[in-house]
């Protein structure tokens, strides 16, 4: 119970953000070098029918599994996808080139190619909604403390000047950067967004150093965030039009740590317990989804991604929030990321080290695959 006492630790809350710290700054450095398409088994054109691999029937829909990292025998993880499907960003589980993270990959499944990100290594890559721009964090070489680096296909190299950040979120046009910044000299955290354009704002100043995990909408108008200091636990959603913080979305009697934002701005998806919230940000209300965890929402709100608490079912769950149906996206061991469905719920990208979820994958490590709905 945080009752009053946290209500008014939000005051204070917002009356910090006006006093945000100067933390960061995004200009263009000027265009890199093409990246080059790596080799990689054929992926789907938008002409295609079904994805590669086996086609079963499932909940009167047609199920494709696509295995995306086939470029190399290292293990792969830690994926997102655009709203339309189209791009996919990934990571090795190796250390990349340069020692400083994992080597980040972008597959394009139109063009049936696959990009390295020469300017960016990494852990949890971000995509652009575009798919032209990503971002992810990484130590400087040498060094523990993180930074984040940016890579645009129009623009190369966005240089983010900021110290201890990480946990980057990007718009749709990647104009906009959320991410997290630690602060000296307590190193608590900041929420930061960052405009390509120039300029920035310092939306959260928080009282504890544990990730705030930002999540920002396609347009760039909403950030939701967590706030893990004491007594001020919860689930917040910054606004652009009106410079305002309302929160915490799950009342002053629970705690609540964040999932995602939808990419429209309409739904926060937060855990709370044993249980999943989704948050309507129109109507203040939030529907349950008791005993699962979420993991992902779909861009438009409706489609949830979870993993079932209880054991020896599916590992990854679809569920339409408007009819209450569910979808099995993996019977085998499977994690995902935020961002990992597509709009509509169309496709859903997640990761595994099962070799028996599509046909010739002999890797024995972990790998990254997509399920089409269609």
């Amino acid at each position: 119970m945080r009752g009053i006492t946290n209500r008014s630790t939000t005051g204070r809350l917002r009356a910090a953000l006006s006093a945000g710290v100067v933390v960061c700054a995004v200009t263009a450095v000027g265009p890199t070098a093409a990246t080059a398409a790596t080799a990689a088994a054929p992926a789907p054109t938008a002409a295609s029918s079904a994805a590669p691999g086996p086609t079963v029937a499932m909940g009167g829909l047609g199920v494709g599994v696509e295995r995306i990292s086939v470029a190399s025998d290292e293990g792969h993880g830690a994926a997102s996808i655009t709203p339309d499907g189209r791009s996919i960003v990934f990571k090795s589980l190796a250390i990349g080139p340069s020692q400083s993270g994992h080597a980040v990959y972008v597959r394009d499944r139109r063009a049936a190619q696959t990009r390295t990100e020469p300017m960016v290594e990494g852990w949890t890559p971000a995509i652009s909604g575009d798919g032209r721009q990503v971002a992810a964090n990484a130590p400087r070489r040498g060094m523990t403390v993180e930074r984040i680096q940016q890579h645009s296909l129009d623009l190369g190299l966005l240089r983010v000047s900021c110290g201890r950040c990480s946990q980057p979120s990007l718009s749709a046009d990647g104009r906009y950067l959320a991410y997290g910044a630690l602060r000296s000299p307590q190193w608590y955290r900041d929420v930061v967004v960052a405009d390509r354009n120039g300029g920035y704002e310092t939306i959260a100043v928080l009282d504890s150093s544990a990730p705030a995990r930002p999540s920002i909408s396609g347009d760039g108008r909403h950030v939701a965030y967590q706030d893990l200091s004491y007594q001020t636990e919860g689930v917040y959603l910054w606004s652009r039009a009106t410079g305002t913080t309302a929160g915490p979305l799950e009342g002053p009697s629970k705690s609540a740590s964040l999932v995602q934002l939808s990419d429209n701005g309409s739904k926060v998806v937060y855990l709370s317990g044993s249980d999943t919230y989704v948050h309507d940000i129109g109507s203040g209300t939030a529907q349950l989804v008791p005993n699962v965890q979420g993991v992902a929402i779909d861009p438009t709100g409706r489609y949830l991604l979870y993993a079932p608490n209880a054991t020896g079912g599916p590992s990854l769950v679809l569920r339409d929030l408007r009819t209450g149906t569910d979808e099995t996206v993996s019977d085998q061991p499977a994690t995902a990321e935020v961002d990992s469905v597509s709009a509509g719920g169309r496709d859903v990208v997640f990761q595994s080290a099962a070799d028996n979820i599509v046909p010739g994958d002999t890797n024995g490590t972990s790998d990254v695959f997509v399920r089409r709905f269609f």
